[in-house]
Protein backbone atom coordinates (compact mmCIF):
# COMPACT_ATOMS: atom_id res chain seq x y z
CA UNK A 1 0.00 0.00 0.00
CA UNK A 2 3.22 2.60 0.48
CA UNK A 3 4.25 1.70 -2.57
CA UNK A 4 1.20 2.50 -4.22
CA UNK A 5 0.56 5.48 -2.74
CA UNK A 6 4.37 6.66 -3.57
CA UNK A 7 4.42 5.67 -7.39
CA UNK A 8 0.60 5.26 -8.01
CA UNK A 9 -0.46 2.24 -10.21
CA UNK A 10 0.46 2.85 -13.60
CA UNK A 11 4.18 3.66 -11.84
CA UNK A 12 4.43 0.27 -10.46
CA UNK A 13 3.01 -1.34 -13.75
CA UNK A 14 6.12 0.62 -15.26
CA UNK A 15 8.34 -0.59 -12.75
CA UNK A 16 7.53 -4.26 -12.64
CA UNK A 17 7.67 -4.10 -16.67
CA UNK A 18 11.22 -2.60 -16.10
CA UNK A 19 12.26 -5.74 -13.28
CA UNK A 20 10.38 -8.39 -15.96
CA UNK A 21 12.72 -7.05 -19.07
CA UNK A 22 15.71 -7.08 -16.74
CA UNK A 23 15.18 -10.61 -15.84
CA UNK A 24 14.30 -11.26 -19.72
CA UNK A 25 11.46 -12.86 -20.78
CA UNK A 26 11.03 -15.86 -23.21
CA UNK A 27 9.55 -16.51 -26.29
CA UNK A 28 6.72 -18.68 -25.96
CA UNK A 29 7.59 -22.05 -26.95
CA UNK A 30 4.46 -24.13 -27.25
CA UNK A 31 5.53 -27.75 -28.91
CA UNK A 32 9.65 -27.45 -30.14
CA UNK A 33 11.68 -28.69 -26.45
CA UNK A 34 14.76 -28.07 -27.91
CA UNK A 35 14.99 -24.49 -27.60
CA UNK A 36 15.21 -21.18 -25.30
CA UNK A 37 14.95 -17.86 -26.73
CA UNK A 38 15.59 -15.33 -23.88
CA UNK A 39 14.54 -11.46 -24.56
CA UNK A 40 17.15 -9.15 -22.39
CA UNK A 41 17.49 -5.28 -22.47
CA UNK A 42 20.45 -5.48 -24.50
CA UNK A 43 20.08 -8.09 -26.85
CA UNK A 44 18.41 -11.92 -27.13
CA UNK A 45 19.89 -14.92 -25.54
CA UNK A 46 19.21 -17.86 -27.81
CA UNK A 47 19.82 -21.82 -26.12
CA UNK A 48 20.18 -24.79 -27.83
CA UNK A 49 20.47 -28.23 -26.60
CA UNK A 50 20.40 -31.95 -27.76
CA UNK A 51 21.52 -30.95 -31.11
CA UNK A 52 21.90 -34.49 -31.78
CA UNK A 53 21.19 -37.95 -30.90
CA UNK A 54 22.89 -38.61 -27.30
CA UNK A 55 24.28 -34.73 -26.68
CA UNK A 56 24.80 -33.44 -23.64
CA UNK A 57 26.00 -30.39 -25.20
CA UNK A 58 24.73 -26.97 -24.89
CA UNK A 59 25.20 -24.19 -27.41
CA UNK A 60 24.47 -20.43 -26.87
CA UNK A 61 24.07 -17.50 -28.83
CA UNK A 62 24.05 -14.03 -28.24
CA UNK A 63 22.24 -11.94 -30.62
CA UNK A 64 23.52 -8.35 -30.02
CA UNK A 65 21.89 -5.52 -32.54
CA UNK A 66 24.13 -3.97 -35.21
CA UNK A 67 25.87 -0.69 -34.06
CA UNK A 68 25.53 -1.38 -30.02
CA UNK A 69 28.01 -2.27 -27.18
CA UNK A 70 28.83 -5.84 -26.57
CA UNK A 71 26.98 -6.07 -23.29
CA UNK A 72 29.09 -7.83 -20.28
CA UNK A 73 28.44 -10.94 -18.61
CA UNK A 74 27.36 -12.72 -21.36
CA UNK A 75 28.27 -16.52 -21.37
CA UNK A 76 31.20 -17.32 -21.81
CA UNK A 77 31.17 -19.98 -25.05
CA UNK A 78 28.05 -17.74 -26.33
CA UNK A 79 28.92 -16.80 -29.91
CA UNK A 80 27.92 -13.18 -30.31
CA UNK A 81 26.02 -12.94 -33.80
CA UNK A 82 24.43 -8.76 -34.58
CA UNK A 83 21.42 -8.76 -35.78
CA UNK A 84 19.17 -8.40 -37.88
CA UNK A 85 21.28 -10.59 -40.21
CA UNK A 86 21.16 -10.03 -43.84
CA UNK A 87 23.70 -12.20 -45.87
CA UNK A 88 22.88 -15.88 -44.73
CA UNK A 89 24.27 -19.31 -46.04
CA UNK A 90 21.75 -22.34 -44.93
CA UNK A 91 24.06 -25.41 -45.00
CA UNK A 92 20.50 -27.46 -45.36
CA UNK A 93 17.16 -27.27 -47.88
CA UNK A 94 15.26 -27.98 -44.64
CA UNK A 95 16.16 -24.41 -43.65
CA UNK A 96 14.60 -22.96 -46.95
CA UNK A 97 11.38 -23.33 -45.96
CA UNK A 98 11.87 -21.54 -42.61
CA UNK A 99 13.19 -18.45 -44.27
CA UNK A 100 10.72 -18.49 -47.16
CA UNK A 101 7.43 -18.32 -44.45
CA UNK A 102 9.29 -15.17 -42.72
CA UNK A 103 9.78 -14.01 -46.55
CA UNK A 104 13.26 -13.83 -46.40
CA UNK A 105 14.60 -15.47 -49.51
CA UNK A 106 16.28 -12.29 -50.71
CA UNK A 107 18.56 -13.01 -47.31
CA UNK A 108 19.94 -15.84 -48.75
CA UNK A 109 23.68 -15.37 -50.55
CA UNK A 110 24.75 -19.52 -50.09
CA UNK A 111 23.49 -22.68 -49.73
CA UNK A 112 24.68 -26.47 -49.31
CA UNK A 113 23.67 -29.21 -51.97
CA UNK A 114 22.13 -26.61 -54.35
CA UNK A 115 21.78 -29.86 -56.37
CA UNK A 116 18.91 -30.73 -53.69
CA UNK A 117 17.28 -27.78 -53.67
CA UNK A 118 13.41 -27.05 -55.10
CA UNK A 119 12.68 -24.02 -54.14
CA UNK A 120 11.89 -21.89 -57.23
CA UNK A 121 13.36 -18.23 -56.09
CA UNK A 122 16.22 -20.21 -54.40
CA UNK A 123 17.09 -21.91 -57.84
CA UNK A 124 16.86 -18.24 -59.61
CA UNK A 125 19.09 -17.08 -57.59
CA UNK A 126 21.45 -19.53 -57.68
CA UNK A 127 20.87 -19.26 -61.38
CA UNK A 128 22.02 -15.93 -61.50
CA UNK A 129 24.74 -15.44 -59.30
CA UNK A 130 22.91 -14.04 -56.46
CA UNK A 131 23.34 -17.47 -54.49
CA UNK A 132 25.96 -19.42 -54.13
CA UNK A 133 26.62 -23.22 -53.62
CA UNK A 134 29.11 -24.01 -50.40
CA UNK A 135 28.92 -27.41 -50.74
CA UNK A 136 28.50 -30.82 -52.87
CA UNK A 137 29.19 -34.55 -51.17
CA UNK A 138 31.89 -33.67 -48.59
CA UNK A 139 33.55 -31.05 -50.17
CA UNK A 140 32.76 -27.99 -48.62
CA UNK A 141 34.52 -24.82 -49.91
CA UNK A 142 35.36 -22.87 -46.38
CA UNK A 143 37.58 -20.05 -48.27
CA UNK A 144 34.65 -19.11 -50.34
CA UNK A 145 32.78 -18.49 -47.49
CA UNK A 146 35.31 -16.48 -45.89
CA UNK A 147 34.76 -14.51 -49.16
CA UNK A 148 31.17 -14.13 -48.87
CA UNK A 149 31.33 -12.70 -45.39
CA UNK A 150 27.93 -14.16 -44.51
CA UNK A 151 26.26 -12.47 -41.70
CA UNK A 152 24.98 -15.88 -40.38
CA UNK A 153 25.36 -19.72 -41.07
CA UNK A 154 22.31 -22.25 -39.76
CA UNK A 155 23.65 -25.91 -40.22
CA UNK A 156 22.95 -29.14 -37.93
CA UNK A 157 24.92 -31.90 -36.52
CA UNK A 158 24.44 -35.68 -36.62
CA UNK A 159 27.36 -36.23 -33.72
CA UNK A 160 29.12 -37.94 -36.56
CA UNK A 161 32.59 -36.06 -37.67
CA UNK A 162 32.37 -38.17 -41.01
CA UNK A 163 29.55 -35.98 -41.95
CA UNK A 164 29.52 -33.09 -39.56
CA UNK A 165 31.43 -30.02 -41.23
CA UNK A 166 30.72 -27.39 -38.86
CA UNK A 167 33.24 -27.49 -36.59
CA UNK A 168 35.22 -26.88 -39.39
CA UNK A 169 33.67 -23.74 -40.24
CA UNK A 170 33.70 -22.83 -36.28
CA UNK A 171 37.46 -22.94 -36.58
CA UNK A 172 37.59 -20.56 -39.21
CA UNK A 173 35.95 -18.01 -37.35
CA UNK A 174 32.64 -18.39 -39.29
CA UNK A 175 29.66 -17.32 -37.78
CA UNK A 176 27.45 -20.79 -37.48
CA UNK A 177 25.04 -21.88 -35.58
CA UNK A 178 23.34 -25.33 -34.70
CA UNK A 179 19.73 -25.68 -34.71
CA UNK A 180 17.90 -29.13 -33.51
CA UNK A 181 14.68 -29.23 -34.44
CA UNK A 182 15.16 -31.98 -36.31
CA UNK A 183 15.68 -34.15 -32.96
CA UNK A 184 12.50 -32.84 -32.11
CA UNK A 185 9.86 -35.87 -32.04
CA UNK A 186 6.57 -33.24 -33.24
CA UNK A 187 5.42 -32.10 -36.70
CA UNK A 188 4.57 -28.90 -34.96
CA UNK A 189 7.97 -29.06 -32.51
CA UNK A 190 9.97 -29.05 -36.18
CA UNK A 191 7.86 -26.12 -37.17
CA UNK A 192 8.03 -24.39 -34.14
CA UNK A 193 11.60 -23.42 -34.93
CA UNK A 194 10.84 -20.88 -37.30
CA UNK A 195 10.96 -18.66 -34.60
CA UNK A 196 14.97 -19.61 -34.13
CA UNK A 197 15.54 -18.05 -37.46
CA UNK A 198 13.52 -15.37 -36.86
CA UNK A 199 15.06 -14.33 -33.37
CA UNK A 200 18.25 -13.73 -35.91
CA UNK A 201 16.35 -11.86 -38.82
CA UNK A 202 14.64 -9.87 -36.27
CA UNK A 203 11.15 -11.25 -37.21
CA UNK A 204 9.79 -12.11 -34.59
CA UNK A 205 6.28 -10.80 -34.97
CA UNK A 206 5.73 -12.54 -38.42
CA UNK A 207 6.61 -15.70 -36.92
CA UNK A 208 4.65 -15.76 -34.28
CA UNK A 209 1.80 -15.70 -36.77
CA UNK A 210 2.83 -17.62 -39.42
CA UNK A 211 3.23 -20.30 -36.63
CA UNK A 212 -0.06 -19.27 -34.87
CA UNK A 213 -1.80 -20.04 -38.39
CA UNK A 214 -0.24 -23.84 -39.06
CA UNK A 215 -0.90 -24.66 -35.78
CA UNK A 216 -4.20 -23.95 -35.92
CA UNK A 217 -5.10 -25.78 -39.06
CA UNK A 218 -2.85 -28.90 -37.80
CA UNK A 219 -4.82 -29.29 -34.34
CA UNK A 220 -8.00 -28.73 -36.58
CA UNK A 221 -6.81 -31.84 -39.06
CA UNK A 222 -5.84 -33.59 -35.84
CA UNK A 223 -9.75 -32.97 -34.36
CA UNK A 224 -10.75 -34.06 -37.36
CA UNK A 225 -9.10 -37.54 -37.16
CA UNK A 226 -9.77 -37.90 -33.87
CA UNK A 227 -13.22 -38.64 -34.80
CA UNK A 228 -13.06 -41.81 -37.64
CA UNK A 229 -14.46 -44.92 -35.77
CA UNK A 230 -11.52 -47.32 -37.56
CA UNK A 231 -7.60 -46.64 -37.97
CA UNK A 232 -6.18 -48.48 -40.78
CA UNK A 233 -2.86 -50.39 -40.15
CA UNK A 234 -0.18 -48.88 -41.57
CA UNK A 235 3.57 -50.24 -42.67
CA UNK A 236 6.47 -47.47 -42.70
CA UNK A 237 9.44 -47.56 -44.61
CA UNK A 238 12.01 -50.10 -47.20
CA UNK A 239 14.89 -51.80 -46.92
CA UNK A 240 18.05 -49.91 -47.31
CA UNK A 241 21.17 -51.95 -47.68
CA UNK A 242 19.40 -55.15 -46.29
CA UNK A 243 18.72 -53.61 -43.38
CA UNK A 244 14.52 -51.71 -42.70
CA UNK A 245 15.29 -48.94 -40.51
CA UNK A 246 11.59 -48.64 -38.73
CA UNK A 247 10.90 -45.83 -37.12
CA UNK A 248 10.35 -45.88 -33.49
CA UNK A 249 7.11 -45.39 -31.89
CA UNK A 250 7.72 -41.98 -30.38
CA UNK A 251 9.62 -41.00 -33.79
CA UNK A 252 8.28 -37.78 -35.79
CA UNK A 253 6.91 -40.68 -38.14
CA UNK A 254 4.94 -42.19 -35.86
CA UNK A 255 3.33 -39.28 -34.43
CA UNK A 256 2.09 -37.58 -37.90
CA UNK A 257 1.01 -41.09 -38.70
CA UNK A 258 -0.93 -41.15 -35.46
CA UNK A 259 -2.04 -37.82 -35.70
CA UNK A 260 -3.27 -38.07 -39.23
CA UNK A 261 -5.52 -41.05 -37.50
CA UNK A 262 -3.30 -44.06 -38.47
CA UNK A 263 -2.60 -47.04 -36.78
CA UNK A 264 1.16 -47.40 -36.70
CA UNK A 265 2.66 -50.92 -36.24
CA UNK A 266 5.50 -49.60 -33.91
CA UNK A 267 3.84 -47.46 -32.37
CA UNK A 268 4.21 -49.41 -28.97
CA UNK A 269 7.93 -49.05 -29.09
CA UNK A 270 9.54 -46.60 -27.29
CA UNK A 271 11.86 -45.08 -28.65
CA UNK A 272 12.76 -42.05 -31.51
CA UNK A 273 15.26 -43.65 -33.64
CA UNK A 274 15.33 -45.80 -35.81
CA UNK A 275 14.76 -49.81 -35.19
CA UNK A 276 17.16 -51.91 -37.46
CA UNK A 277 15.18 -55.21 -38.88
CA UNK A 278 15.55 -57.43 -41.47
CA UNK A 279 12.34 -57.45 -44.13
CA UNK A 280 11.16 -61.19 -42.84
CA UNK A 281 10.88 -60.02 -39.18
CA UNK A 282 9.22 -56.48 -41.23
CA UNK A 283 6.99 -59.40 -43.00
CA UNK A 284 6.29 -61.11 -40.11
CA UNK A 285 4.45 -58.28 -38.27
CA UNK A 286 2.79 -56.10 -41.47
CA UNK A 287 2.26 -58.60 -44.34
CA UNK A 288 -1.19 -57.34 -43.81
CA UNK A 289 -1.20 -53.91 -43.11
CA UNK A 290 -3.77 -51.73 -44.97
CA UNK A 291 -1.34 -48.87 -46.28
CA UNK A 292 2.31 -48.61 -46.73
CA UNK A 293 4.24 -45.47 -46.61
CA UNK A 294 7.43 -44.37 -47.37
CA UNK A 295 8.62 -46.87 -49.48
CA UNK A 296 12.33 -45.66 -50.00
CA UNK A 297 12.47 -43.39 -53.06
CA UNK A 298 10.62 -45.41 -55.31
CA UNK A 299 7.63 -43.74 -57.27
CA UNK A 300 5.62 -46.71 -59.40
CA UNK A 301 4.47 -50.01 -58.11
CA UNK A 302 6.92 -52.09 -61.27
CA UNK A 303 10.18 -50.06 -59.45
CA UNK A 304 9.11 -51.57 -56.08
CA UNK A 305 8.77 -54.87 -57.16
CA UNK A 306 12.11 -54.34 -59.14
CA UNK A 307 13.98 -53.96 -56.50
CA UNK A 308 12.45 -57.16 -54.57
CA UNK A 309 9.69 -59.22 -55.83
CA UNK A 310 9.41 -60.17 -52.29
CA UNK A 311 7.45 -56.28 -51.88
CA UNK A 312 4.61 -58.05 -53.82
CA UNK A 313 3.96 -60.35 -50.68
CA UNK A 314 2.66 -57.77 -48.24
CA UNK A 315 -1.10 -57.01 -48.57
CA UNK A 316 -0.51 -53.28 -49.32
CA UNK A 317 1.10 -53.77 -52.47
CA UNK A 318 -1.10 -56.57 -53.76
CA UNK A 319 -4.17 -53.96 -53.26
CA UNK A 320 -1.98 -51.07 -54.82
CA UNK A 321 -2.46 -48.72 -51.49
CA UNK A 322 1.44 -48.10 -51.19
CA UNK A 323 2.06 -44.14 -51.32
CA UNK A 324 5.13 -42.09 -50.84
CA UNK A 325 5.78 -38.58 -50.65
CA UNK A 326 8.10 -38.03 -53.71
CA UNK A 327 5.31 -36.04 -55.58
CA UNK A 328 7.74 -32.96 -55.85
CA UNK A 329 11.20 -34.41 -56.18
CA UNK A 330 13.55 -32.51 -58.26
CA UNK A 331 16.00 -33.61 -60.95
CA UNK A 332 18.52 -33.25 -58.18
CA UNK A 333 16.76 -35.39 -56.06
CA UNK A 334 15.83 -32.75 -53.36
CA UNK A 335 12.41 -33.46 -52.16
CA UNK A 336 10.32 -30.48 -51.48
CA UNK A 337 8.87 -31.82 -48.17
CA UNK A 338 12.05 -31.93 -46.63
CA UNK A 339 11.95 -27.86 -47.52
CA UNK A 340 8.10 -26.65 -47.10
CA UNK A 341 6.89 -29.96 -45.38
CA UNK A 342 8.89 -29.12 -42.17
CA UNK A 343 7.68 -25.90 -42.18
CA UNK A 344 4.20 -26.22 -43.06
CA UNK A 345 3.15 -30.22 -41.22
CA UNK A 346 -0.43 -28.99 -42.10
CA UNK A 347 -0.01 -29.46 -45.62
CA UNK A 348 1.99 -33.30 -44.47
CA UNK A 349 -1.02 -34.35 -41.84
CA UNK A 350 -3.94 -33.22 -44.54
CA UNK A 351 -1.76 -36.30 -46.87
CA UNK A 352 -1.97 -38.26 -44.80
CA UNK A 353 -5.26 -37.58 -44.10
CA UNK A 354 -5.82 -38.36 -47.69
CA UNK A 355 -4.27 -41.46 -47.45
CA UNK A 356 -5.78 -43.11 -44.37
CA UNK A 357 -9.39 -41.08 -44.67
CA UNK A 358 -9.96 -40.09 -48.11
CA UNK A 359 -13.85 -39.89 -46.87
CA UNK A 360 -12.69 -36.53 -45.00
CA UNK A 361 -10.84 -35.25 -47.07
CA UNK A 362 -12.45 -35.20 -50.41
CA UNK A 363 -11.62 -32.02 -51.33
CA UNK A 364 -7.92 -32.19 -50.80
CA UNK A 365 -5.55 -32.74 -53.74
CA UNK A 366 -1.97 -34.41 -52.77
CA UNK A 367 0.69 -31.97 -52.15
CA UNK A 368 3.13 -34.03 -51.36
CA UNK A 369 2.35 -37.74 -51.19
CA UNK A 370 1.53 -39.69 -54.81
CA UNK A 371 0.27 -43.29 -54.74
CA UNK A 372 2.47 -45.92 -56.43
CA UNK A 373 0.28 -47.26 -59.15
Amino acid sequence: MHQLRRYGFVGLLLMASVVLRAAGTLTELSYAKNLTIEHLETHKLITVKHAWRGSKAVFEYALVPKGATIPEGLPKEALIIRTPVERVVLMSTVFIGYVEVLDGLDRICGVAHPELVNNRTVLDGLENGTITGVQSGQAIDVERMLLMQPDLIISSSTGDPVFDLHSQLIRSKLPVVLSAGYMEGHPLARSEWVKFIAAFFDLEVKAEAAFAEVATKYEALVAQAKTVKTRPRVLSGAPFSGTWYIAGGQSYTAKGIRDAGGDYLWAEDGSSGGIPLDLETVFLKGWDADIWIHPSHYRTKAELLAADERFGRFEAAKGGAVFNNTKRVGSGGGNEIWERGVAHPEEVIADLMKIFHPELMAGHEFVFYEQLN
